[in-house]
């Protein structure tokens, strides 16, 4: 399991359709709005590093106002 702290931002006035939108997509476990560098912070979790990149682009990057992402992955505990 990997598991990715997505920070997120977003277009003006956005965020809560953003949020919205983001819980929507399956692997997306959490998403909040957050104050400062970035709009939104986000725990998603896949299978693989592979399938998280398939979230990413063609999943979450597609979200209306979504402008540019930064993933952390988890290290394992």
């Amino acid at each position: 399991m990997v598991v990715a702290f997505l920070l997120v931002n977003i277009g003006l006035g956005a965020e809560d359709t953003v949020v919205d939108e983001m819980l929507k997509i399956a692997n997306v476990k959490e998403a909040y709005v957050t104050y400062g560098v970035y709009d939104i912070v986000a725990r998603v979790e896949a299978e693989s590093l592979e399938q998280l990149k398939e979230i990413v682009t063609t999943e979450i990057k597609r979200v209306h106002n979504v402008r540019a992402t930064l993933a952390l992955l988890a290290a394992e505990s």
